[in-house]
């Protein structure tokens, strides 16, 4: 006779862990600061593309395109709603990897942190961050 606690350790046995998704940057391509990923809603991406002086790598799935980043580039800066702002570029809520959509001439894959939060800003209509006055 089997008992219900087997039952249930047999059963999240079966269960696969779901395991997040590094974004994997190209072949050649080298991070020395670190690289954290923002994520835009995929409607956003084609707006904040042209405002941007330089683009590094930029990774698309169905609902989000992912910009990769130096890393703690969300120190002291909140990054607009419904940016996700992600450290390591780990992916948690993704079952399969994001294709990669832009692929910058060199080696370095970030997209400057700065413009790419103030095209962020403009294109979610977001007062940057040090802009908003101080309440007391």
């Amino acid at each position: 006779m089997v008992c219900l606690d087997t039952l249930i350790r047999l059963r999240r046995g079966q269960r696969t862990p779901e395991t997040p998704q590094r974004l994997a940057l190209p072949e050649g391509m080298t991070a020395p600061m670190g690289c954290d990923a923002v994520g835009v809603p995929a409607e956003l991406g084609p707006e904040v593309l042209p405002r941007l002086p330089r683009v590094g790598c930029v990774y698309a799935d169905g609902t989000h395109w992912w910009w990769i980043v130096p890393s703690d580039s969300d120190y002291a800066l909140k990054w607009p709603e419904p940016v996700r702002y992600v450290a390591g570029a780990v992916l948690p809520d993704t079952p399969a990897a994001p294709d990669l959509i832009h692929k910058p001439v060199g080696t370095i894959p970030y997209t400057p942190p700065i413009p790419l939060y103030l095209a962020l800003c403009r294109a979610t209509g977001t007062t940057p961050a040090w802009s908003r006055p101080i309440s007391a």
